[in-house]
């Protein structure tokens, strides 16, 4: 049989499986492995923690006067509260919210029975065939945004796809934002690591979307760590300030490595990060109360030997299920991660580890899964390869969760049983003929041809596939079109804050 085509934008994303949503509305039930008592017991633990134990505010009296004049209990800078009325602020939070795009057909849906696919946040380094590991700098990062623009698979530009570390740390998160606001008109989420970078997050995005439309809208997010063991610093609480009272979006995610940051255990591990992230909502609900807010998850397992995280566990996938149940009953859309792996290349290690992980985010019903495509070696590296195969899966956990199991009367396809006896078959017959574009996911980087066609095309394995799609693609890049007096103002804002940003490279 030919090869059919791969050389066109429009092909590849046909093929990669776009659902017309830019999100996943999703169809199919959860999974939902616990049984009443076990949750019930879970939510007793996480009350315990939030009333007897309590959650450490550090380093921000505004956040602990704020918590005394509520009504908590503060004991030097442990907050402890009753459980119910936690349970209570976090109910005014919405289940639901639109994140919106600078292109208003990207905008994404975060909660209820949505999904939101966004790519790798965090890496210091990239990989890829050319150029091997090496620290990620602007012109990486500046890629990887194209490529996240390009794929229909990723729905949200994230932030953080590499670190670019050619930039001062005091300023490359303007340019990160310009980057991201300039090269692609998919959502993406804001900086957080001091409250001024926050607060030229939002100010740029009230560029781009007006001070109305952003005082009635969620336009940007950020993305925040708890420091656990239950403690949450200055980081968080001064990023919801910045965030939450303007009504934007607030991911917060405990992250635990069970043995370290939290009890070897995994239920005791679920609990405290359900906890903390409790509390930071309750937070974040007495800032604004209705402000969006987005549950996290991330509990890795580790090497008791040598103390290095593990991805692809049964520990972290079963976290992944029981959080999402909790996070259900608690009305809060869910953040996990997606395509974990502590492999440093594109190996068998990394296809386990990172199937094995996004399959359990998918059924447990994360709202919003940041890392879905990219990771390597535990986070510290972003792979350009392993970012189209990631993307290249993600269409076919679009088809499962956004289409289930079609059983109307055409797909039951009586009409085609008419026309073909017993023994023949279906190849051409109408039915198949009305459906053959669509019948089946097609992933673009997978080679199904027989050993002949493969050897001929030059028997190249999937990361040399990989690399010629990333080359590919950025070949055909086009730039979303912009209002010019819009990039003109941010350009502008950027270049004014610059001049007053001292060089910082840490």
């Amino acid at each position: 049989m030919a090869r059919r085509a791969r050389n066109t934008r429009t092909g590849n994303q046909a093929r990669a499986g776009a659902l017309p949503s830019p999100h996943i509305q999703r169809t199919v039930p959860y999974y939902d492995m616990l049984d009443e008592a076990q949750i019930v017991r879970l939510e007793g633990q996480v009350d315990w923690i939030l009333q007897d134990v309590g959650i450490a505010f550090r380093d921000d009296p505004e956040a602990l006067a704020l918590w005394r004049r509520e009504g908590a209990r503060v004991d030097g800078d442990i907050v402890r509260a009753p459980a119910d009325w936690i349970r209570a602020l976090c109910a005014k939070a919405p289940k639901e919210f639109t994140q919106l795009a600078r292109n208003p057909a990207r905008s994404v849906v975060i909660g209820g029975a949505n999904q939101v696919f966004a790519p790798i946040y965090g890496a210091p380094f990239v990989r890829d065939l050319e150029g091997g590991r090496r620290y990620g700098d602007m012109a990486a990062f500046r890629d990887l945004v194209r490529l996240t623009y390009l794929h229909p698979n990723l729905h949200h530009g994230g932030f953080v796809t590499c670190e670019p570390c050619d930039v001062p740390v005091s300023k490359r998160h303007l340019d990160m934002l310009l980057a991201h606001m300039t090269l692609s008109d998919k959502p993406h989420l804001g900086a957080i690591t001091e409250m001024s970078r926050a607060q030229d997050s939002v100010d740029m995005a009230e560029i781009v979307f007006g001070k109305e439309v952003m005082e009635q809208n969620c336009v940007i997010m950020g993305n925040v760590n708890t420091n656990s063991p239950l403690l949450v610093d200055k980081v968080v609480t001064e990023s919801a300030r910045v965030y939450s009272s303007r009504g934007q979006g607030l991911i917060v995610v405990p992250f635990i490595l069970s043995g370290a940051m939290g009890p070897v255990s995994t239920a005791a591990s679920v609990a405290q990060a359900m906890a903390e992230a409790m509390m930071v909502c309750a937070y974040v609900q007495l800032l604004r109360p209705g402000a969006p807010f987005v549950l996290g998850n991330f509990l890795s397992s580790m090497s008791l030997k040598s103390g290095a995280p593990t991805f692809g566990m049964p520990e972290p996938v079963v976290s992944n299920y029981a959080i999402g149940q909790l996070a259900r009953r608690a009305g809060l859309p869910l953040r996990c991660g997606g395509s974990l792996t502590a492999s440093k290349i594109e190996d068998a290690q990394a296809a386990y580890e990172s199937a094995d992980s996004m399959h359990s985010t998918m059924l447990a019903g994360a709202n919003f899964v940041l890392h879905a495509a990219g990771w390597l070696e535990g986070g510290l590296c972003t792979g350009f390869e392993k970012l189209v195969m990631d993307a290249d899966r993600l269409g076919s956990y679009q088809k499962v969760l956004g289409r289930g199991l079609d059983v109307s009367d055409e797909a039951l396809a009586r009409d085609a049983y008419d026309e073909v006896g017993a023994g023949g078959h279906f190849l051409g017959c109408a039915h198949t003929m009305r459906h053959y574009k669509d019948a089946f996911y097609e992933p673009v980087l997978s080679d199904s041809e027989n050993v002949e066609s493969w050897e001929e095309a030059g028997s190249q394995d999937m990361r040399q596939r990989a690399n010629a799609r990333v080359r590919s693609m950025l070949a055909e890049y086009r730039a979303p079109p912009m209002d010019v007096s819009v990039r003109q103002a941010l350009e502008a804002f950027v270049a004014r804050r610059k001049e007053v940003l001292p060089d910082a490279w840490c």
